[in-house]
């Protein structure tokens, strides 16, 4: 399915009933990765996946940041009248759900991330200076974004209210002190390091994040 959101087409897949949750994929993925997560949660949840733009199926844009990314997402609930969706965000979508519960946090009901960083910093050496060296060959425009950004102030993750789940990988390609920072910032927060993963190993086509999920929202 399609909509238009402020002039750029967004297209996610609907599936399931029940109280409305939002996938949010990682940089250069799309709505795809969540295949086998869609198939679980939609036999008890309203499964929205969203392409963001210059992703997948949606929109092509010129200059990528976060900041619109998100209010994509935000214009998307409030034009579909999703109500109080629990939103999941690996990676790139991570930072958006970040960037949601701080600028629209009467917007979500809950809040679950995975892989996410809060800056360039969070990332770890060998795979930032791996990004640096294919962004030289290729001046991706998606590259350049986790290169340079996101750029959120450890004191607005303080103002986030969502209850929060932050996972990650034992060998994520964030730095663990910078998820255990993340977590520590938002009051409330449940943090789980997941030992024997990475980045994308419990994420991509994996069932194990179903039960993850699941258990954070019936908690």
């Amino acid at each position: 399915m399609r909509i238009n959101v402020k002039g750029l087409e967004l297209y996610y897949k609907v599936s399931g009933q029940g109280a409305p949750i939002v996938l949010l994929h990682g940089n250069s993925q799309d709505h795809t990765i969540f295949r086998v997560l869609i198939k679980k949660l939609s036999k008890s949840f309203t499964v929205y996946a969203i392409d963001s733009r210059d992703h997948g199926k949606s929109g092509k844009v010129h200059f990528l940041d976060y900041m619109s990314k998100m209010e994509d997402v935000a214009e998307f609930i409030r034009v579909l009248e999703v109500h109080k969706p629990i939103v999941y965000g690996f990676s790139d979508g991570g930072i958006i759900g970040l960037l949601l519960a701080i600028h629209h946090p009467d917007l979500l009901s809950k809040l679950i991330i995975s892989g996410a960083n809060i800056n360039p910093d969070g990332v770890k050496r060998f795979f930032y200076y791996l990004m640096k060296i294919g962004y030289f060959f290729t001046h991706s425009n998606k590259l350049k974004l986790m290169l340079t950004q996101p750029d959120i102030p450890e004191e607005d993750l303080f103002t986030i209210t969502t209850p929060t789940l932050v996972l990650a990988g034992r060998h994520d390609v964030i730095k663990e002190s910078h998820t255990k920072l993340i977590a520590s910032s938002i009051s409330g927060s449940v943090l789980k390091i997941l030992p024997g993963e990475s980045h994308t190993s419990y994420v991509l086509h994996n069932e194990k994040l179903y039960g993850i999920i699941k258990s954070f929202i019936e908690g």
